[in-house]
């Protein structure tokens, strides 16, 4: 039964991940994503992973361009705070471990790979790696409210 609730929500993450390709409300839609993989991480670290694993194999049949994208920032994101209410008691620790995974992420994307995530335009400096830590923290910490109210 688990693995059945496990399969069901790594689908729901897949459509919300592959929404990115319709204009305009693809791009609201697609970060939502995150919150199936929270669950399942949420309830065992082990589907936290099948999730997120299944996840990215059904978007590389799917959508093959959206997978980088998820598994460098939505999904990582949802895994490491969905990871974080096991291991951490304080709300700050599981907002940090989600900032802190979700700029690795990011910055992994723009350095190791040079995938273009935030838009050719955007030039790496020292105040966007401040700016870009801000928003991870900022965006961590409505995730980890979203799960809490989500988990209720």
């Amino acid at each position: 039964m688990k693995l059945i609730l496990v399969s069901i929500l790594a689908c729901m993450a897949t459509i919300l991940q592959a929404a990115g390709f319709l204009p305009g409300i693809g791009y609201f839609i697609s970060p939502l994503a995150t919150a199936p993989i929270l669950l399942c991480s949420m309830f065992s670290i082990p589907f936290g992973e099948i999730s997120y694993f299944l996840t990215i194999m059904l978007l590389f049949i799917l959508q093959p361009t959206e997978l980088i994208v998820f598994s460098f920032t939505t999904g990582l994101l949802g895994l490491g705070i969905g990871a974080s209410f096991h291991l951490f008691r304080k709300g700050l620790s599981i907002i940090a471990t989600g900032a802190i995974l979700l700029m690795l992420g990011i910055m992994s994307l723009i350095f190791i790979f040079h995938f273009p995530v935030l838009g050719s335009a955007v030039s790496v400096s020292f105040s966007f790696l401040t700016i870009g830590f801000l928003f991870a923290f900022i965006y961590s910490w409505l995730w980890v409210e979203i799960a809490l109210i989500i988990f209720k």
